[in-house]
């Protein structure tokens, strides 16, 4: 597979560079959408397509690869320093050949079309999340605008907004402010028919079982590692994991000094934000445990409510959920049950 066909992917216009030698362009082209599926197929041998890792990437991906082709996606990110001067979709093309020639990029698995529904899925669920807080907000600010006392909790919020509506301060608004408990009630709806989806999905997945089992590891969660991770063979080891999700310390050393600050923050942002909720959870139950009865407490929970105590509470969580991630790769890729006392988890 000697020749190498880098795209620019766009919305209707697709910008290509074909390279036989490395370093070396051959031809370019500028195609529409579907000049440029008749240019995937009329290929006669197999090609190495080269792609940014963007919005239709992954569609494409899937259509080469049926066509017999192999498809390197890369980071965005890896592929910005490689170009030169102006941003064209030529010198974006000339960028991605040189990115794909570095050996230490790691490129992007090209997702399946049932990963990018799980991925649709949690966007949908998650732009429905922030509608309904945004319209629970401005029902607060409204209320407390004309004097009238509002629960703090939002459940209790929500329990008595259908009377406060029917206050006299608020008559002139309503209708309008009925209309917006309405919209609240459909985005709660909506958000409750995600949630059952998501687990019909999964009722017959080992592996997001296994994940489940996971202390802090709930069905959201599992759903959105397992989609956002797909092949977890690809990371050597849990760390490698748990630093590509932005878990990990940032480094800033020079020479002996080294300096480690908060953390990367690089990775998947609404997978990693899952997983510190997720691990603030299992750590206030673990407190709640060592208060009640401290012996039933596992070695996973000594340590979070040690390291609670020493570093305090957020800080914790975050570390546990940095745990958590490297417990979700050794049950996923060795295949073992999920176990809070480490010693027993281990093989003989």
């Amino acid at each position: 597979m000697n020749k190498r066909i880098a795209v620019d992917l766009a919305k209707s216009v697709y910008q290509v560079a074909e390279s036989i030698r490395a370093g070396q362009v051959s031809q370019r082209k500028r195609l529409n959408r579907e000049a440029f599926r008749r240019y995937i197929q009329d290929q006669a041998e197999p090609v190495e397509w080269l792609m940014e890792a963007c919005g239709t990437a992954h569609y494409w991906g899937r259509f080469a690869q049926s066509q017999g082709h192999r498809v390197i996606l890369l980071h965005a990110r890896y592929v910005k320093p490689y170009r030169r001067r102006n941003k064209t979709d030529r010198n974006d093309c000339d960028a991605i050949l040189e990115a794909a020639r570095c050996a230490d990029i790691h490129p992007v698995p090209v997702k399946t079309h049932e990963q990018q529904q799980l991925q649709q899925l949690h966007g949908l669920r998650e732009t429905w999340k922030k509608s309904r807080t945004q319209r629970i907000n401005l029902l607060r600010g409204i209320f407390r605008e004309m004097g009238l006392e509002v629960p703090a909790a939002t459940a209790a919020f929500l329990h008595a907004a259908s009377e406060l509506v029917e206050r006299p301060e608020v008559a002139a608004l309503r209708g309008q402010l009925q209309i917006v408990l309405a919209e609240i009630d459909l985005y709660e709806q909506c958000m409750v028919e995600c949630g059952q989806q998501l687990a019909r999905w999964h009722a017959d997945g080992a592996i997001a079982r296994k994940l489940d089992e996971v202390s802090g590891i709930g069905l959201l969660d599992a759903s959105a590692l397992k989609t956002v991770v797909g092949q977890p063979e690809r990371f050597a080891s849990g760390r490698q994991l748990s630093a590509w999700l932005g878990m990990t310390p940032r480094e800033y050393s020079s020479g002996n000094r080294r300096r480690l600050g908060q953390i990367s923050c690089l990775g998947n942002t609404y997978v990693r934000t899952l997983l510190i909720h997720g691990a603030r959870a299992a750590l206030l139950a673990a407190q709640r445990l060592y208060c009640r009865t401290p012996e039933r407490l596992t070695q996973l929970q000594r340590w979070a409510v040690a390291t609670a105590a020493r570093i305090g509470h957020n800080k914790a969580a975050v570390a546990l959920a940095n745990k958590l991630v490297r417990i979700c790769w050794a049950v996923w890729c060795h295949e073992r049950r999920f176990s809070g006392n480490w010693q027993s988890s281990r093989p003989a």
